[in-house]
């Protein structure tokens, strides 16, 4: 008779770093999302354990690879930076990243939307925002206790864990890094060192023009010192000839 033995060990669960879901529906929707995630990484870029990601499946269960949201961008405090297929939150010290934020297009739906709500409520976001680019409209939630509550104004509100400040215009949302300077695409990046560029040689050429201003003052100084000892030299020896001739030449 042979015993057969049975295995207690489960298939391994896979965790996909993609959902199939593309990572924006328009031009607008993509560079907001590019925007806020990239203006996150500089605000962070020396802060060795803030992770920042953009379009990250994050998994907060182990063993369920069907509870995932991908944020459109989102921040984790207390984690290092570093390549990740995907965040899976019990290899994260079980960290849930702090704060997300959602850039809304038409295929938005009000039931995904309140999916996601539901989702970042249940598993730990501090702070939630979700911008309509189309609209011009920004919304913010922050926890409290169980659960996230709207923010009543969110023009000039200024996010507890990042410090950046938000204010709506006319024409769109404006970002403020805590220092003041305003979130730029790559293009304002790229024209603003550019600018920085060209600042800094002119600053070094009038730094250098200045330099051969003082060194020309200082020869001309030198040549006037050296020709009022020449004078100076000059009239010495006069005197003394005066002496030589029986001259005193206090008494001229």
């Amino acid at each position: 008779m042979v015993q057969q033995l049975s295995s207690e060990t489960s298939p391994e669960i896979i965790y996909p770093d993609s959902d199939g879901q593309p990572m924006a529906d328009n031009t607008e929707q993509f560079k907001w999302i590019v925007v806020i995630k990239e203006n996150l990484e500089i605000l962070f870029a020396d802060v060795a354990d803030v992770f920042v990601a953009g379009d990250l499946l994050w998994y907060p269960v182990r063993g369920n690879n069907k509870i995932r949201q991908a944020p459109d961008a989102m921040v984790a405090f207390g984690r290092p930076k570093g390549r990740r297929g995907s965040y899976k939150q019990w290899e994260e010290d079980n960290i849930p990243p702090q704060v997300v934020f959602e850039v809304l297009s038409p295929g938005n739906r009000a039931g995904k939307m309140a999916d996601k709500l539901l989702f970042y409520q249940r598993y730990g976001v501090e702070e939630y925002y979700i911008y309509d680019p189309d609209g011009i409209e920004i919304a913010g939630l922050i926890r409290s206790g169980d659960w996230l509550e709207r923010i009543e104004n969110m023009n000039g509100w200024v996010s507890p864990r990042l410090g950046i400040r938000f204010e709506l215009t006319e024409n769109t949302l404006e970002i403020y890094h805590p220092d003041g300077q305003r979130f730029l695409t790559f293009v304002e990046l790229d024209r603003l060192r550019e600018q920085e560029r060209i600042a800094k040689e002119i600053a070094l050429a009038e730094a250098e023009e200045e330099r051969q201003r003082a060194e020309e003052e200082r020869q001309r100084a030198e040549e006037a010192i050296a020709q009022l000892e020449q004078e100076q030299q000059r009239y010495q020896a006069l005197l003394e000839q005066l002496r030589q001739r029986g001259i005193n030449p206090e008494q001229l």
